[in-house]
């Protein structure tokens, strides 16, 4: 009989299949990270108050009567400070992703999830909660030892603090994002009204809570477990990447010791095995095992180790920014540029600059009246009064600027074609605002023969035919 047929006693299996259950399905341990000061730090630090200045400051700035950015869902228009946006601009939408998923390609190629670590919303906001909750229950060892004491009345007042804050913040982000698509001055007499309407009321609940969930609670769990981008990062690697490294070889073997004390003579390296690398880690994780999918390379490790390397003495650096080729090849400071600015990288900022670019020139050059032409379906062809051959069409016009315009409309590709509309022209088209218009296409019998003819239709602002734009569509001939 085979090792592999040997049955297992009872008390083996059993204790194997407890193992494996454990791993599949291991307890989330509560992480509480310490405070460290340093430039990294300083770094997340600036970034939480510019991206939250951001998002909370632009729905109350206004351009002339409106907001300044205003995502009007209603009215299918995209105000962005002095541009209109409708549905037919979908190529710049389409566009800006293409950017988003390029840079993201490029600063991952260059330097790892910076992304992750410094404006990604949910390190932002993870951080902000961080904040509120060491402000009211305390640094690391007093969250600990509140955490671990029994319920009592000082207990239940602190929490019910970090509570209402972290509720206060999730509900009133919820209320912003929403005020990027109600005009957030309405949105606020709304609520202190209590007449928001129920889309309104279920995006702030839905986004607060959301935002409380995740930040309060989640935290590391949504970048381990949550985010696509923590499993597929390492694609975009190459030893070139600045990451997040332990110098193992100037650090092992590890120990700790006395400040006076002789590394060398103890046979130790420079790593005291303090630990504050993994207290001050945002995951959970330890970096001197190496590069591990939960680092969002915030680079909080460094500034710990930074300040016990200054304790003792040593240089820093024993954890910093670096490239598997550098710590393995000792590459000097200077060539670490070199390597940074690699084939791949150029290409990718090639194709950044270039996408950029179009997308710049599209905007600028894109025309301020937009029209969309649909042929009459119930009547395709019929004989006008006059005995021409009349076809009927329903005309979108728009105008993108934010005063009326007046539109002339003409039409080219059959002999002797004549334009009627249902309003006289010039046709006025209010501020950022649209028209449909019922329009009619007449041609002699004499001229066309039965059949399909290719004709356009052009329009522009009166006295400006240098600025027309044009739509193709068919005329038919029974």
């Amino acid at each position: 009989m085979s090792e592999q047929a040997v049955p297992r006693p009872r008390k083996v299996q059993a204790k194997l299949d407890q193992e494996t259950e454990s791993a599949l399905y291991e307890v989330r341990k509560k992480i509480y990270p310490r405070s460290v000061q340093g430039l990294f730090h300083y770094w997340r630090v600036a970034l939480v108050w510019v991206t939250q200045i951001v998002f909370y400051g632009l729905p109350w700035l206004t351009w002339g009567d409106r907001p300044a950015v205003l995502f009007d869902l209603g009215t299918r228009k995209f105000y962005i400070f002095g541009l209109v946006f409708w549905p037919q601009d979908f190529i710049l939408l389409a566009i800006l992703l293409v950017i988003a998923a390029l840079s993201l390609f490029l600063f991952t190629a260059v330097g790892g999830r910076l992304w992750c670590g410094y404006a990604c919303p949910q390190t932002v906001y993870t951080e902000i909660y961080l904040w509120v909750e060491k402000w009211i229950e305390g640094d690391r060892q007093k969250r600990m030892k509140l955490d671990q004491s029994p319920w009592g009345p000082r207990k239940l007042a602190i929490k019910g603090a970090k509570q209402a804050a972290w509720i206060g913040i999730g509900l009133w982000t919820g209320f912003t994002f929403v005020g990027y698509f109600t005009p957030i001055r309405e949105l606020w007499h709304e609520v202190i009204t209590l007449s928001t309407g129920p889309w309104e009321t279920f995006w702030v609940l839905f986004y607060g809570f959301a935002t409380y969930g995740n930040a309060g609670y989640l935290r590391e769990q949504v970048c381990k477990y949550m985010c696509p981008y923590a499993r597929f990062q390492g694609v975009m690697f190459d030893p070139d990447t600045l990451i997040v490294t332990y110098d193992n070889e100037r650090g092992e073997p590890r120990g700790a010791r006395n400040k006076k004390a002789d590394r060398k003579a103890l046979g130790v390296g420079d790593c005291v095995d303090c630990g504050i690398c993994v207290q001050v880690c945002p995951t959970g994780i330890d970096i001197r095992k190496g590069l591990q999918y939960e680092c969002i390379g915030c680079g909080l490790c460094i500034d710990g180790c930074n300040q016990v390397m200054d304790k003792m003495g040593y240089p820093r650096g024993l954890i910093r920014y670096s490239t598997e080729n550098v710590m393995e090849h000792r590459y000097t400071e200077t060539s670490i540029l070199a390597h940074v600015f690699r084939p791949r990288v150029l290409i990718y900022t090639g194709i950044l600059a270039t996408v950029v670019a179009a997308m710049l020139a599209t905007i600028w050059l894109r025309s301020p009246i937009k029209m969309n032409v649909l042929r009459d379906r119930v009547s395709i062809a019929r004989e006008a009064e006059d005995g021409r051959i009349e076809n009927l069409y329903r005309l979108q016009l728009i105008n993108t600027r934010e005063e009326p315009v007046r539109l002339v409309l003409r039409a080219s590709g059959v002999e002797g074609v004549e334009v009627r509309t249902e309003v006289p022209q010039p046709i006025e088209v209010g501020a950022a605002g649209s028209r449909t218009v019922t329009t009619s296409l007449l041609v002699d019998p004499a001229v066309a023969k039965p059949g399909s003819y290719k004709v356009t239709f052009e329009l522009f602002p009166e006295n400006q035919p240098d600025q027309a734009i044009s739509e193709k569509s068919t005329f038919l001939v029974k």
